[in-house]
């Protein structure tokens, strides 16, 4: 992607108030501080010290600063069943959990405590022995994810949920997702199904935006922002255009006119973007899995469009697949090698049912792994700079407890390697070593973004080197940062590393506001040590923030985020045949692939179901659809 991206030109609104998310009149009037879970029931009751009720409420002001208190008669709580007031409190939130001394621990504790109790212990009890599982991790044994920067836990009888995720969503993300959501739903155009690659700024459609938009819009179902039925008229609309759009040899061009469809000015045709498309396109080809007609033609188009798809015919260098082909050079030199966001590329390929690639380009794609496998900032794991590498393909593909043999080779998944990276590039902005404003332990996230270059500091009296659009990040042997920040790397690696994201996503949010928040969520990107002037100037971030958003970048927040509340676009994929088929034949096994796939089967080509496929509808230009929020200044 981010080769293609540059090889094409890609190029390069503040906010309104966070209006109360749709979760939250069913959420508690004090919401637990980015619970980890509910204390489990126990069978010795133990009454906490008043002490705690303070250092509660200390906590959830940091939280929820304008949170209302309600306090009893004296000033104290929880429930005013204390006669002892907390030391030095400021008064404590009023909660439904009194502290009587019959009530112990109601809600089981996350493994997280586990840690967090040892790392007590180590400051009493220095030389005490660690009992752990043969791999080093707990508690219990029963995770193959140690804890978040654990030293090694104690075993205990909590073992690690099998859930989407343990971290309860603060109600900011609802605002998050659903403003996300909107800038599919409303920048597209309805009549082709076509997403801008940027916006506002007037901007051509991007093939791959679309693929996240076909993936959003299940998730806007599932979450009530639109009906079914408008979402599938939207993808219907979508299937319809690339069905009778033209392609080569079934791939499309990456950049293409939004309202004609013609290829825009000499974008190539690309595999890794056609990819993107095609996975947004399985993805709804198993989510509408009614009898409705509609449903049945989006089964059937999706069906057509994956199948014409000739993964050999780009493989001029065979097993590889090449980058990207255009009428005037043809091939491209550039074949995708791993480790990067093309594994979509090839796990598709290889469940191809008509034109497959043979299993060896699953080995050539993973013989280059070892280039990138080693230690960076105490992670030891599979490295490519941008986040984005370690996020696209994790979009659709649930990589959880399933191993190819590199993995298995090296004791880990691609969801744990993804989490490690995601680390990584925390712990390179804490440490911070070419001193940009701004970084540290909530503040951090660089990958494919814009940037406020081309421009160099010392024309300004220093010598830092500014960057546009590029793959920024961090990867054994390259690291490539300028000081941008862009909120899309760090939050679509929610569902990897929540106990670091969620804190990033809020302190950016809170920190910047209308800044870098507005109609669509969070502008693409910002550097807060950039010293030329903004435009518009930005009240509450110096440096540049960035006036769009970007297609591609809104798409990881939208679906990982929905990843993490739900599992939805994961679940909805482990019953599409053909990314198990190649997920099988590249030699994935364990986990969700032991079991059988349920969902429905698309019709086979010529069956009575199949509908024919239709010419682009699109006969005059149709006004895209436009924002009804005006960006606050």
């Amino acid at each position: 992607m981010a080769v293609c991206a540059l090889l094409s030109g890609r190029t390069g609104a503040a906010g309104n108030s966070l209006p109360q998310g749709p979760d939250a009149a069913a959420r508690s009037p004090t919401p637990a501080p980015v619970a980890t879970g509910a204390l489990r029931t126990a069978s010795s009751p133990v009454a906490l010290d008043p002490f705690f009720a303070g250092l509660e409420e200390r906590a959830l002001r940091i939280l929820y600063p304008t949170a209302p208190l309600e306090r009893d008669a004296a000033g104290f709580g929880p429930g005013g069943n204390s006669a002892t007031p907390a030391p030095d409190a400021i008064g404590v939130l009023r909660d439904p959990y009194p502290v009587p001394s019959d009530v112990s621990r109601s809600v089981p504790l996350d493994p997280f405590f586990a840690d967090l109790e040892e790392r007590a212990l180590r400051i009493l009890y220095p030389t005490a022995p660690l009992e752990r599982d043969a791999a080093g991790f707990g508690p219990g044994g029963t995770s193959a994810t140690p804890a978040p920067e654990a030293i090694g836990v104690l075993r205990d009888s909590y073992p690690v949920a099998d859930a989407a995720h343990s971290v309860p969503l603060d109600p900011f993300f609802a605002d998050l997702e659903e403003r996300t959501f909107r800038f599919f739903w409303e920048t597209g155009n309805p009549r082709n199904g076509l997403i801008p690659d940027r916006f506002p700024t007037p901007s051509f459609a991007s093939i791959s935006a679309v693929g996240f938009g076909l993936t959003a819009y299940p998730i806007g179902v599932e979450r009530g922002y639109i009906s079914r039925q408008a979402a599938r008229q939207r993808v219907l609309a979508t299937l319809r255009f690339f069905a009778g759009e033209a392609n080569q040899h079934g791939f499309f061009y990456h950049f293409i006119d939004m309202r004609s469809g013609a290829r825009s000015n000499e974008s190539e045709v690309s595999t890794v973007d056609t990819a993107l498309l095609l996975a947004g396109m399985l993805f709804c080809q198993t989510y509408f899995d009614g009898d409705d007609p509609e449903e049945i033609e989006i089964r059937t188009l999706a069906e057509e469009i994956y199948r014409r798809v000739d993964w050999t015919w780009a493989q001029p260098r065979p097993p590889a697949v090449a980058l990207a082909w255009t009428p005037e050079g043809g091939f491209a030199g550039l074949d995708w090698n791993g480790y990067n966001e093309a594994m979509l590329v090839y796990l598709l390929a290889l469940g191809s049912p008509t034109h497959p690639v043979d299993q060896q380009a699953w080995t050539q794609w993973t013989s280059t792994y070892d280039k990138f496998w080693g230690t960076l900032y105490d992670q030891t794991y599979l490295s490519f700079a941008p986040l984005f590498g370690h996020q696209y393909t994790h979009v659709w593909v649930d990589f959880r407890g399933i191993q190819d043999s590199y993995m298995r080779e090296h004791g880990l998944d691609y969801f744990e390697n993804s989490r490690r990276a995601t680390y990584a590039q925390r712990r390179y902005a804490i440490a911070n070593p070419k001193q940009f404003q701004g970084y540290g332990k909530n503040v951090w996230g660089m990958s494919a973004s814009d940037g406020p270059g081309p421009a160099r500091e010392s024309n300004l009296g220093g010598d830092r080197r500014f960057l546009k659009y590029a793959a920024r990040g961090v990867a054994l042997g390259r690291i490539v940062d300028d000081g941008t920040i862009a909120p899309t790397a760090a939050i679509s690696s929610l569902p990897f590393a929540p106990e670091i994201v969620l804190p990033a996503a809020l302190e950016m949010y809170h920190r910047f506001g209308s800044s870098i928040y507005s109609s669509y969520g969070f502008l693409d990107a910002f550097n807060a040590s950039f010293p030329g002037p903004q435009s518009p100037p930005q009240p509450t971030l110096p440096g540049w923030v960035d006036q769009d958003y970007i297609g591609i970048d809104q798409g990881p927040i939208l679906a990982m985020i929905e990843n993490y509340r739900s599992a939805l676009v994961w679940r909805v994929m482990h019953s599409n045949s053909y990314m198990r088929e190649g997920l099988e034949r590249a030699g994935f096994s364990g986990g969700w692939l032991e079991q059988p796939a349920l969902g429905p089967t698309p019709p086979p080509p010529g069956s009575p179901e199949q509908y024919p496929l239709v010419q682009n509808p699109l006969a005059a230009a149709a006004p895209l659809a436009q924002s009804p929020l005006a960006p606050t200044p």
